[in-house]
């Protein structure tokens, strides 16, 4: 069945490194030309790697501040502000769509790297009220990919759900000077692009099942989970479009994937 015109696109971001939000280069150009192309959301509803929690809480504050959660990068980079309004009702809508989910109504957290690093790019003007939604370090996979199912919704009133990480994370392993790609991690980012383009989201969510490639891929989970809500949000019939792929420094996967309509050019 045809999607509704007014359906908002879902986007999960490779984010990189932090330094992109100061960088034009390929990844952050074909960003900007992503923003320019979607609708204009009512709201951002962010899921970031870099917010764990055990449960769940979404950001409620008016004014999220930014946080800058990293140690030795330039001072210009400590200096990036981000200074959308925050969105304190459509949290409540939130934690009313995942009922019957605990929520808590975070007013302390604000807007990590994970979330204004992208968005900087994708809505420079920061106009667009944005909130975060934390990931569950106490759940499974199966648990943040029926968070975008029930979230879906939100779609169909103008919100983009956002999520920031990258299928492939491995900092242990990258070569700091550059470098190509590990076997390991060409092995495991084409497998994901190969099963995202089908829909083939149970294998995502079972992506233990690559062996030693997606070991070494993923080595913790917080950067892989940010994936799974947006595809969560996927509706039937509905197409996946790869926005920008490559691996950076052998080990940093920076695919992004927009579900719904049409993709800016790829990088």
């Amino acid at each position: 069945m045809p999607q509704p015109a007014a359906l908002m696109p879902a986007l999960f971001i490779g984010h990189g490194s932090p330094m992109n939000a100061l960088e034009r280069n390929a990844y952050t150009e074909a960003w900007r030309r992503l923003g320019e192309s979607l609708p204009r959301p009512k709201a951002v509803l962010c899921v970031s790697a870099h917010w764990l929690t055990r449960g769940l809480a979404v950001t409620a504050m008016p004014q999220p501040r930014t946080i800058h959660d990293f140690g030795g990068f330039p001072r210009e980079l400590f200096a990036v502000q981000y200074p959308a309004p925050g969105a304190p009702a459509l949290a409540a809508r939130v934690a009313e769509r995942l009922a019957p989910l605990p929520v808590a109504l975070d007013e302390s957290w604000g807007l990590d790297h994970g979330a204004w690093s992208v968005l900087v790019h994708l809505f420079p003007d920061a106009q667009v009220p944005v909130l975060q939604l934390s990931l569950d370090a106490s759940q499974p996979e199966a648990f943040h990919y029926a968070l975008g199912q029930k979230l879906s919704a939100l779609r169909e009133e103008g919100v983009l759900i956002l999520g920031s990480g990258n299928v492939v994370h491995n900092l242990r392993t990258l070569h700091w000077h550059g470098g190509a790609a590990y076997d390991w991690a060409a092995q495991f980012n084409d497998w994901a692009r190969a099963r995202i383009l089908a829909g083939e989201h149970q294998a995502l969510i079972d992506w233990r099942s690559q062996g030693e490639a997606g070991r070494l891929s993923v080595p913790t989970t917080e950067h892989y989970w940010p994936l799974l809500p947006v595809l969560g949000a996927q509706r039937p019939g509905e197409a996946a479009e790869i926005v920008t792929d490559g691996i950076e420094m052998g080990s940093i996967s920076m695919m992004a994937v927009r579900i719904g309509a049409p993709a800016a050019p790829q990088a």
